[in-house]
């Protein structure tokens, strides 16, 4: 578990489905990411089991609340963005009544802390579809750096191409930043 002035990052409880619904069935929310609407509550109880309990992903929670969100680092074996041990992927969404309030950079910046001090990144790569304008921001405020351009990406959950931007964070900018 994790912390920040106003959130508790923590893992994903199967008890999670309704909130975890509620928010992911916005189509504004999903599909801006590669992923479609959740259905019912039965099929977010689904992806709390088969994706996000994968390690290091966690529910973004309001102090003392419920899930709004996610944010999480995908290691070696869940990403396509490095295949070095020491880099790996953050990923974020939240709903959308919480979206403009900062909780998601606020997030990310307790999860890049934890990323470089404790688990010894040395890159954090982080991605974005085209038109896809608030994450762009969500990096720019963190301090990625814009790395390149793919054209025709496959997005396999929404069953599309895209293009998708990619930037990275090393661990000695991280350091500058501070």
């Amino acid at each position: 578990m994790l912390e920040t002035k106003r959130l508790i990052l923590r893992p994903w409880q199967e008890e999670d489905a309704e909130s975890l619904y509620e928010y992911a069935k916005d189509p504004d929310v999903g599909p801006a990411a590669g992923w479609p609407p959740h259905t019912d509550v039965e099929n977010s109880r689904e992806i709390i089991l088969n994706v996000l309990s994968s390690p290091e992903t966690y529910a973004v929670c309001l102090k003392y609340g419920k899930p709004v969100g996610s944010v999480g680092l995908k290691l070696k074996a869940y990403t396509d963005m490095t295949d070095r041990d020491d880099e790996c992927e953050l990923g974020y969404w939240i709903g959308k009544p919480f979206w403009g309030q900062g909780l998601i950079p606020e997030a990310a910046r307790e999860l890049l802390r934890y990323a470089f001090e404790d688990l010894n990144m040395r890159a954090v790569w982080c991605g974005y579809y085209e038109g896809n304008e608030k994450s762009h921001r969500v990096q720019q405020k963190l301090g990625f750096v814009y790395h390149h351009t793919t054209e025709n990406l496959d997005v396999p959950l929404m069953g599309e191409k895209r293009t998708g931007h990619a930037s990275v964070l090393t661990r000695h900018h991280w350091k500058q930043l501070k």
